[in-house]
């Protein structure tokens, strides 16, 4: 009998058809240390990585597990069912859970025989082995591997009459000499260590979505890469159109609604709180995408708030919480900082990166004068709605930032959306210029940042970008980054929940990798900010589908009409 070759116990999550392939087994080179040996066993069981660890959590336990390990042929559960005859003659047949495939042949008749417990659908081996202090396994499977590293007592079987007991030193050691691994976005050899961060990535990822039972809210051109993010491999939670619909299918099952923060259903938060159903609001992340959301560009970030969202400070937000309890810590924080420097070398902005050349024709005409610009947004959006405070809309914010630095030289910059002619928020030169002195629509704003002297805004995230780029940022609304000790606030902020004094790499820790979630626009797995950010250069990544080339011209006849 010939087995196919055995999968390494660190392998990609089927997130979708076509994961690459992250572990080769090539023939052992180096030897491994006891250091790194000991590093990752811990690693392995503290994270609860490696073997198929996306699989439905346990139902069930005993403190001896027999399974079936690698094949599953009707030879090899014959052999089983003789192992699990030989033990329940010297354990008790309550202590026992048999592990393997299929309802029946002869080691289930043997299992209801005796009443043993048995598992023949695939679950998550980690929540398996958390009660167990024995595993007996035919041949070699994952199971008994994982938990060796453990230390647990592992006795593998050739046959029913020949077994021998598997050291996790041996596992370990196998998986760093015996494989040669690859990151999955990349296709360039790395470390164990880097697969083993990324498979703790993917697995907080997967419980966390796992506690989702349904999606509203979610509009038909972004529910594809919405299901990625919300993968619980294979599938993912269902699409549903009506608040009711989706209440009735998550109430009895203890899940969350996730929605479209901005397209909820008419009557989702009623229904929902009657029903005590959690709902989690969607919304793009700070770095998303080269290319608007509004032109119909998928999100490469999102965030899912649990208590509320981050730009609307009538209520706490996850964002907020985040930045007013978390531990920053100097591992955290010098991550921060490298990708601070990331950001701003490469132009990074929300839409895109930098193209290098913005309109410099006002230096000359601002000479002696603070220069200060002024970064318009869409009005009818929410952040200007929930966070304006008192103003409603890029003219009184001009108004006001003129009312307080009568001698400045201002720029005012309209938001690219509104500037495409996707959403509302125009204002006619003649206007603008009653109070700012220059209108700025070239080039890119990150660049001009850099030439400013200061950054004046409603709750805009130029401000969170001029941050970044150390300039000073004066608020008029309520923005996330405001009342924390690096900008100036004129709006009203809710002191009493943002009563912190954070540095500019925990802000950044905080908005741009605690809070959102990332995903590979080009293999479409779960992913950290720093290769979102690689693949703004690869245009592979962003090309425009016809939806977003008529949503274009849809735009530019929209301006164009508007003006």
């Amino acid at each position: 009998m010939t087995l196919a070759p055995r999968p390494c116990l660190l392998r990609m999550p089927p997130f979708h058809r076509a994961v690459p392939v992250i572990a080769v087994p090539v023939s052992p080179i180096t030897p491994a240390t006891t250091a790194e040996i000991d590093e990752l066993r811990r690693r392995i069981v503290t994270d609860r990585t490696g073997g198929s660890f996306w699989a439905a959590p346990a139902v069930c336990a005993r403190p001896v597990l027999v399974c079936a390990g690698a094949g599953y042929d009707r030879a090899r559960m014959r052999i089983l069912a003789r192992l699990l005859k030989r033990l329940v003659a010297i354990r008790p047949a309550i202590d026992l859970l048999l592990v393997a495939p299929g309802a029946y042949g002869a080691a289930a008749r043997v299992a209801r025989h005796y009443g043993i417990a048995h598992l023949h659908e695939p679950v998550d081996p980690h929540d398996l082995l958390d009660d167990v202090q024995e595993v007996h396994e035919l041949g070699q499977g994952e199971i008994g591997d994982l938990a060796a590293l453990r230390g647990l007592t592992v006795m593998r079987y050739a046959n029913p009459d020949r077994s021998n007991r598997v050291e996790g030193q041996t596992v370990a050691r196998r998986l760093i000499e015996d494989w040669r691994y690859y990151d999955p976005y990349t296709g360039q050899r790395t470390t164990i260590g880097r697969i083993l961060m990324l498979q703790a990535l993917w697995r907080r990822t997967i419980e966390a979505n796992r506690q989702i039972g349904a999606c509203v809210g979610m509009s038909l051109w972004k529910r594809e890469r919405i299901a990625a993010f919300f993968s619980v491999p294979p599938t993912h939670p269902p699409f549903l159109r009506r608040a009711g619909d989706a209440v009735r299918r998550c109430a009895p099952h203890g899940k969350a609604i996730v929605t479209w923060a901005t397209r909820m259903p008419p009557g989702l938060m009623t229904e929902a709180r009657k029903a005590r159903v959690p709902i989690w609001r969607v919304e793009d992340g700070f770095i998303r995408s080269v290319g608007l959301g509004s032109g119909l560009q998928v999100p490469a970030s999102i965030f899912v708030d649990q208590r509320g969202i981050y730009y609307d400070p009538s209520e706490p937000s996850d964002l907020e919480y985040i930045l007013a309890t978390a531990s920053f810590d100097a591992e955290l924080k010098a991550r921060a900082s490298a990708l601070i420097d990331h950001v701003v070398r490469k132009g990074i902005s929300k839409y895109g990166r930098s193209d290098r050349y913005h309109d410099q024709i006002w230096h000359e005409r601002a000479k002696g004068r603070r220069a200060l610009l002024v970064p318009g947004q869409v009005s009818d959006d929410l952040s200007v709605k929930k966070g304006g405070g008192g103003i409603r809309g890029n003219l009184e914010l001009l108004q006001a930032v003129r009312q307080h630095n009568p001698d400045a030289f201002i720029i005012y910059r309209p938001h690219p959306d509104v500037t495409a002619g996707h959403r509302a928020g125009h204002l006619s030169d003649d206007v603008i210029l009653t109070y700012a002195d220059q209108v700025s629509t070239g080039g890119s704003i990150t660049d001009m940042m850099v030439d400013v002297d200061e950054i004046h805004t409603l709750t805009s995230l130029a401000g969170f970008e001029g941050l970044m780029r150390q300039r000073r940022v004066v608020t008029y609304g309520c923005p996330f980054y405001a009342g924390w000790g690096l900008t100036t606030d004129m709006g009203k902020i809710p002191v009493e929940r943002r009563d912190r004094v954070l540095m500019l790499e925990e802000l950044v820790a905080g908005a741009l990798i605690l809070y959102p979630r990332y995903i590979d626009p080009l293999t479409h797995i779960p992913c950290e900010v720093e290769t979102v950010i690689d693949r703004f250069e690869d245009m592979r990544a962003w090309q425009p589908t016809m939806l977003m080339r008529i949503r274009a011209v849809q735009g530019r006849m929209k301006a164009i009409l508007s003006r």
